[in-house]
């Protein structure tokens, strides 16, 4: 395996820690457990930051290059950072929306 796929792979495995955790902070807020989902949501949020700036780091490596390689893996990669991003972003809200339901019980 290439340098460049382990890294593409990394893109893939933060995505999928993301994702999972915030599919997890969704269930615990279920539970009313509201400050695992919060902290849930934060490793989240660590694992894209992590993503992202790989992703970024390899973006300005391409930009240095005349013709970078656009491969199926590389597509993956980016199709799961941005399914995670939304998991991730939609899991806030229904967080919140298990809050106020807790709140006016």
């Amino acid at each position: 395996m290439s340098e460049e796929e382990r890294r593409i792979l990394q893109l893939v495995i933060q995505g999928g820690d993301a994702r999972c955790a915030a599919m997890e902070a969704i269930e615990a807020a279920r539970e009313g457990k509201f400050a695992r989902a919060e902290a849930l949501l934060e490793q989240s949020g660590q694992a894209l930051a992590l993503a992202h700036s790989a992703q970024t780091d390899m973006l300005q490596e391409e930009l240095g290059r005349e013709q970078g390689n656009v491969t199926l893996l590389m597509v993956h990669a980016q199709d799961h950072l941005m399914s995670a991003i939304t998991v991730r972003d939609l899991a806030r809200e229904i967080v919140e929306l298990y809050r106020r339901e807790e709140r006016t019980r």
